[in-house]
């Protein structure tokens, strides 16, 4: 464990039950980085200072000889204590190391890099059937497939629900089960993601829609005296983004050609003035090119490409200093943004965070994103 101001990091590190990393190990910690990103894996990097100061680490590094950090797949679980409880930061897996001999005694350096549960998903490909089976059916199956590794699955059906008879298809698996997840997501504008906890030695592995409810982190605040906890922040907007989707389709089915077109986002809105809305009439339009489906899974499908477009039509990137902020923050959920204007106040969406500690110093760079401009409540949350 070390301590950090009032902030405590426990580090444990083995096999499928990882074990408190010992003494020695902790001492030589140098940083530790952990990011999330709503596009992909979860990743984390620990760096440890070395040396060969006793007389059996003349051949080699002694730490090199450590079974912790170089077993293939050794389990790290990373906790951060905030007063006296703790929450989990990471629950990953090493997949590789890097050794920096330095010029000078202790300066020599080990980085061990992981990512989180995703890699497990992703160790075989696979080709694979699933027989009346849908999207839902097939993700609640494969990811209790891992349940050894404490995965929970939070899965959202999407709409139209489109169940699969013999008769007209049968869901083929090509590639791993992390791909396979992603693809069936990709479909519907969703996103399959692995987020650590929310107790020890377990992970949620969600399938659904981008996070647009529950209840928003503690407030970002900028320029507000003693309640200032970002040290560093700025927007960009992308009013190109958002997309409706116009085009036919020949139903599977019945074989005629029917007219597929999307109007609005279905996403939960998180401001006041969505671009989508403010723009008409001169949203971009794009065609629909897919073929193969019937008219429920072309409309699906065309309302989760207009969906996903107008995400990120707003963007804030920032920095924080932890020790201040008294909280983690967690990427994928809602994050209230206070005294930057009414253009820019309100609720955003956490698209992807890094946590960066060092001895003394434990810093949280991030990215938000929302559909459009304005607050969609008089007073952020706090």
């Amino acid at each position: 464990m070390i301590n950090l101001q009032g902030i405590r990091v426990t580090l444990l590190i083995g096999p499928t039950v990882p074990v408190p990393a010992p003494p020695g190990l902790l001492q030589s910690l140098e940083q530790l980085k952990v990011t999330f990103d709503d596009s992909g894996a979860s990743g984390f990097e620990i760096t440890f200072r070395i040396g060969r100061a006793s007389p059996g680490e003349l051949v080699d590094y002694g730490v090199l000889r450590n079974p912790l950090l170089f077993n293939p797949l050794n389990r790290v679980i990373v906790l951060i204590t905030f007063g006296i409880v703790p929450q989990v930061l990471m629950d990953g897996f090493i997949t590789h190391q890097e050794l920096s001999p330095g010029a000078g005694p202790g300066t020599s350096t080990l980085t061990v890099i992981g990512e989180d549960a995703s890699v497990i998903l992703d160790q075989e490909k696979k080709s694979a059937e699933h027989p009346m089976q849908d999207e839902t059916i097939i993700a609640y199956k494969l990811i209790l497939s891992y349940a050894q590794y404490g995965l929970v699955p939070a899965v959202i059906p999407p709409i139209p629900v489109d169940p699969p008879l013999l008769t007209e298809r049968i869901p083929s698996q090509q590639g791993t089960d992390l791909a396979y997840l992603k693809q069936m997501a990709a479909r519907y504008g969703y996103v399959f993601f692995i987020t650590p906890g929310p107790v020890p030695m377990t992970s949620t592995a969600y399938w659904g829609p981008p996070p647009r409810l529950g209840v928003p982190q503690k407030a970002l605040s900028v320029n507000l005296g003693a309640e200032t906890n970002v040290d560093q922040i700025s927007f960009a907007a992308n009013s190109r983004a958002p997309a409706l989707i116009t085009g036919r389709v020949q139903d599977r089915v019945t074989g005629l050609a029917l007219p597929v077109a999307t109007f609005a986002s279905t996403r939960v809105p998180l401001s006041a003035r969505p671009a989508w809305l403010v723009q008409q009439p001169n949203v971009r339009r794009r065609q629909f090119r897919e073929s193969g489906l019937n008219v429920a899974q072309a409309l699906g499908r065309a309302q989760g490409e207009t969906d996903a477009s107008v995400d990120s039509t707003v963007t804030a990137t920032g920095e924080l200093d932890a020790l201040r902020y008294g909280a983690l923050l967690h990427a994928r959920g809602l994050v209230g943004l206070r005294v930057v204007g009414d253009q820019n106040d309100g609720i955003y969406y956490f698209k992807s965070v890094t946590h960066t500690v060092k001895v003394g110093e434990y810093k949280q760079q991030f990215t938000l994103s929302r559909d459009g401009w304005g607050s969609l409540t008089p007073v952020v949350p706090t």
